[in-house]
């Protein structure tokens, strides 16, 4: 199992240049490289990342003497990366790699694990010295490699690390989990995870930094100034939604062997122009993405149930469908004069996590099981055979 430490990095103002150094480097090499690739395809010939590599040492000393003052994995390693573009992009599995923007690309560059060497609090970079880290690094095991990078004005390395791998613990817990935008999270456990739109909160401050940075003149000191302000909003935006996510997803994942959530067509509902940023502020796709990795490595399952189940419509007491329901029904009352919830008001997301829940039971042959043997508790937990 291969696991990655995000580090923040410490440089002095002449480490930080030296690190910007290495990422041009590896920015250029990648426009390179990508450039002869391109010509040389279009020629009718069939171009390799170790030829282009080795065509590329050959003028280096000539043409492109300043690639020699940062570490040799900066001029590297854009190689491998193009090579594995490609091939993924021949796979159909990416797209068609691109040329890099030294304005819009992010700066970054790869180290092998025998060019770098970690001590207490501490990084030390080829032909750069020593660079403070913000904290040890959390893991024991084989050191792969590290990939530096920068994120609007600060430094941060990730170290990729070989773990052996553990024998993950069978949980007998199921839940169903509804996702939404008045509440990003919904257990069928009743457990309500607050939607806290930080993009939203953060709005107002967001706007006043653009309109300061777009009435600076282009290739002034005070644009760069105001640039670098609508970075670091943007960034603290991104680590306060992370943090949400990351604490969630591994909570729940902790706690419960199978977790059934909705398959939804993200792409269809950001091109909705009224809850796209909405949408987009709650990042669903990164809370299902986090439970697809966590989930597994802790010996659980994620079920998707299908994006048409009806499952906000249903009862789950009786399986009642309420047809006429519309977005500003918040409370599901069941109809149906049989079922024990007919004077018994429902949440809408609470109902929709319960049916979420049985209908990920009943993809992977449980239902029947859980429903007429230990059934659910009085939290909404069901109780699976973890045989």
């Amino acid at each position: 199992m291969i696991r990655a430490h995000k580090i923040r990095l410490h440089p002095t103002s002449e480490q930080a240049n030296s690190l910007a150094c290495a990422a041009g480097v590896a920015r250029f090499v990648w426009n390179w490289a990508l450039a002869e690739w391109n010509r040389q395809y279009e020629a009718g010939e069939k171009p390799t990342a170790l030829k282009l590599k080795k065509q590329f040492n050959a003028i280096r000393r000539e043409h492109f003497p300043w690639t020699w003052e940062v570490t040799k994995n900066a001029s590297d390693q854009p190689f491998l990366d193009l090579g594995k573009a490609f091939t993924a992009f021949f796979e159909g599995k990416a797209r068609r790699p691109k040329f890099k923007s030294k304005k819009r690309s992010r700066p970054s560059f790869y180290l092998a694990n025998d060019q770098f060497e970690i001590g207490d609090h501490r990084l030390w970079v080829p032909k750069l010295g020593w660079v403070n880290m913000a904290e040890k690094l959390r893991f024991q095991g084989k050191v792969l490699g590290a990939r530096i990078t920068r994120t609007a004005d600060w430094w941060f390395v990730s170290i990729q690390v070989e773990l052996p791998e553990e024998i993950p613990v069978e949980k007998a817990a199921a839940v169903g989990i509804d996702v939404g935008l008045n509440r990003l999270a919904t257990l069928s456990t009743g457990e309500q995870v607050e939607n806290q739109a930080f993009l939203k909160t953060a709005l107002k401050k967001l706007r006043q930094a653009t309109k300061r940075l777009h009435r600076r003149k282009p290739g002034s000191r005070n644009r760069e100034k105001a640039r670098r302000q609508v970075a670091r909003l943007h960034y603290q935006i991104v680590c306060l939604r992370q943090d949400v996510l990351q604490k969630l997803t591994t909570r729940l994942a902790d706690s419960y062997g199978i977790i059934g959530v909705e398959n939804l067509h993200l792409k269809g509902l950001l091109k909705n122009r009224h809850l796209a940023r909405a949408f987009s502020d709650a990042s669903l796709g990164t809370l299902v993405r986090l439970l697809e990795a966590k989930v597994p490595q802790r010996g659980g399952q994620v079920i998707k149930v299908d994006r048409f189940f009806p499952s906000s419509k249903t009862c789950h007491g009786c399986g009642w469908t309420w047809d006429q329901m519309t977005l500003k029904d918040r409370i599901f009352v069941c109809q149906n004069p049989s079922c024990p919830y007919v004077h018994f008001p429902q949440d809408r997301d609470h109902n929709a996590a319960h049916n979420v829940l049985r209908e990920a039971l009943r993809l992977i042959g449980l239902v029947d099981q859980a429903v007429s043997g230990t059934g659910s508790d009085e939290d909404g937990n069901w109780a699976v055979d973890a045989g």
